[in-house]
């Protein structure tokens, strides 16, 4: 992955532009003048003035806050908490009948800790804390981490805004930590444990491109595949208190190759659960 510029569109936006370019390295461009053109022009823009990173990858700062753009395709990738689409989910998302609650052990009675050790977008993490759970969500990637992180502080701008006191708790219960998760966990103390370690590595884009969304491929390719990740389940098996959660596309092997207790499956994906002990009633209920 190739990340060469980062390109504001907002004059306001140019002082956060340039200590947000100054920490990955980058060149700041300013790209007021077509804050507002439809996203050929953007992609035109980008292709002018960023000639080398053509094929790679640039941050977009814009009023709805960070973006990832690939130059040379009009898809961007962005951490969103509060749009419609996932405000439609929380709301109407099934509740705790959902297959990732069902894995993670969420139930009446029991809203566990949560390490979402491979967060990527936050995605996941959101759905858990929408339903209860407390989370920490981990992002080794910085580029990523930047757009994780992004979506958490306009998501409670939205909140100041909108005072979506629902929204407001749900984003409480989501906290960032900006480390590997392979030593967070190796290196976490006995009180610190969580009650369920949830992994979503990357496998390997499907060769049948079309079946996957424009949007994920260029999360996979931006993001490269998980090259450790059968340590990554040692390690979760290892720290988490009552079980491991693994997503696997419904095809892909058991990570390491390790049967799980049991397997929660669905037509695109399945979720993989290795149980250590009964996650107890009453495990951290919120009042």
């Amino acid at each position: 992955m190739e990340l060469t510029t980062l390109v504001y569109l907002e004059p306001e936006l140019q002082e956060a532009a340039q200590h947000l370019a100054d920490s990955f390295a980058l060149p700041c461009v300013d790209g007021c003048a077509i804050a507002s053109a439809k996203p050929k022009c953007l992609q035109r823009f980008l292709k002018e003035r960023c000639p080398a990173s053509a094929g790679g990858f640039v941050f977009v700062l814009g009023a709805s806050g960070l973006a990832m753009n690939a130059v040379g395709d009009d898809c961007s990738i962005r951490a969103d908490f509060h749009g419609p689409t996932v405000t439609y989910r929380r709301k109407q998302g099934g509740g705790k009948g959902q297959m990732i609650a069902k894995a993670v052990g969420l139930r009446s009675g029991v809203s566990p800790r949560v390490l979402d050790a491979t967060a990527g977008l936050g995605g996941d993490a959101f759905v858990l804390a929408s339903l209860g759970c407390s989370m920490t969500m981990l992002e080794r990637v910085p580029a990523v981490r930047a757009l994780l992180q992004d979506g958490l502080v306009q998501a409670r701008r939205f909140v100041d805004v909108s005072k979506d006191c629902v929204l407001a708790e749900v984003l409480d219960r989501m906290s960032l930590v900006e480390t590997d998760a392979l030593d967070y966990m190796q290196q976490i103390s006995l009180d610190g444990r969580p009650d369920v370690v949830y992994l979503d590595p990357m496998f390997p884009v499907r060769t049948k491109s079309a079946l996957v969304k424009k949007e994920m491929r260029l999360f996979h390719h931006l993001v490269g595949a998980d090259l450790d990740a059968d340590g990554l389940l040692d390690a979760a098996l290892s720290c988490a208190r009552y079980r491991v959660v693994v997503k696997r596309p419904r095809i892909a092997p058991p990570l390491s190759g390790r049967p799980p207790s049991h397997v929660l499956e669905g037509k695109s994906n399945r979720y993989d659960v290795y149980a250590l002990e009964k996650l107890p009633k009453g495990l951290n209920l919120e009042v």
